[in-house]
């Protein structure tokens, strides 16, 4: 293998840095500009609190950056220390359950959303759920 660049490579090199054109995102469909991509956000190790607001500002970015699917990541709860608790609900205490119940309840968020997969939301044996959003218009 040689470690040596040919003229044209360092010319083309260099006329990209120089240039102020810029790279389109993969995730870019050219013919419409429309955005047809999925991200995901892990919220394990985080509180009720910082969970609902990580993910009101997550799905407030991915509405704006026209993502299709957002993947949702809370674990089963099952190492939940709530869970030895008897004064606290196991549905709404483990991010599993009160995050998309979060979701649901907040209006200004189900704007963006067409579906939330409450069917992963249910399943024992699923620690994540998706998220469906509009597009903009």
């Amino acid at each position: 293998m040689t470690n040596k660049l040919s003229d044209k490579d360092k010319k083309d090199w260099q006329n990209f840095l120089n240039s102020t054109e810029k790279l389109q995102a993969k995730e870019e469909d050219k013919s419409n500009n429309q955005v047809i991509s999925e991200k995901s956000i892990d919220l394990h190790g985080y509180t009720l609190q910082e969970a609902n607001e990580e993910i009101s500002k997550f799905i407030d970015n991915c509405f704006l950056n026209r993502v299709k699917k957002i993947n949702i990541i809370t674990g089963k709860g099952m190492r939940s220390k709530n869970l030895d608790d008897p004064y606290q609900s196991t549905d709404l205490s483990i991010l599993k359950y009160s995050v998309p119940e979060y979701v649901k309840n907040n209006s200004e968020l189900m704007k963006k959303i067409i579906k939330i997969d409450f069917e992963s939301v249910n399943s024992p044996s699923k620690g994540n759920f998706d998220i469906f959003l509009k597009t903009i218009k």
